[in-house]
């Protein structure tokens, strides 16, 4: 599918979207972009379906011809406090609030999503590949994501959190029933299967 530039053609109009919402680690991270109307790219698309190598490429493209972007961390402390989905929309919150321009217009990925400020908002489902502003804000809210997960990697390599970013994968797993838990694990998430039990 080609991707649209906008949803509403408004040329202030940001584009919204969150990643690590499944992790059993880290932060949530939300990413807001405005891109110009004149923004043309072939490979941008919903993140989940590009490479790691190709996120990397369009990341310095977005933030170079974006005329505003911003990235927002919501963590774990606070998502076991509020949950989730509400960190999630706080995270996109916090990322639409440290824009340089004030948006007119706001396209959310997904079905959920709280007004902000009194800007007018659309949620749309699978958004992130539809819309070219709700896309280049996957890739930098992956990107950025990544890097953070990356850098508490050299913290706590047992995890191999430069490799799985905090996803329940098996390794993941195994290595939270052998070393235990740390202060970026999600206490309120399942974090082992419940045949097993942690002292949280």
């Amino acid at each position: 599918m080609k991707l649209q530039l906008s949803y509403t053609l408004d040329p202030f109009e940001c584009g919204t979207d969150e990643a690590g919402r499944g992790c059993l680690a880290g932060p949530v991270t939300a990413a807001a972009v405005i891109l110009p109307q004149g923004f043309k790219n072939k490979v941008l698309n919903d993140s989940k379906l590009l490479t790691e190598l190709k996120r990397d490429l369009l990341k310095p493209i977005i933030e170079d011809q974006a005329i505003a972007f911003a990235v927002a961390h919501v963590y774990p402390e606070e998502i076991d406090s509020i949950n989730i989905l509400n960190a999630s929309i706080l995270a996109m919150h916090k990322a639409i609030q440290d824009l340089k321009t004030i948006p007119t217009f706001i396209s959310v990925d997904g079905n959920r999503f709280k007004p902000f400020n009194s800007i007018p908002h659309q949620t749309i489902i699978k958004g992130d590949g539809k819309h070219m502003n709700i896309a280049a804000a996957s890739i930098l809210a992956k990107t950025g994501r990544d890097e953070y997960m990356c850098q508490i990697h050299e913290e706590f390599p047992m995890y191999n959190w430069k490799q799985n970013k905090g996803y329940p994968t098996k390794e993941h797993r195994e290595a939270i029933k052998r070393y235990g838990i740390t202060k970026y694990h999600r206490k309120s998430f399942r974090l082992v299967p419940q045949q097993f039990q942690l002292d949280l």
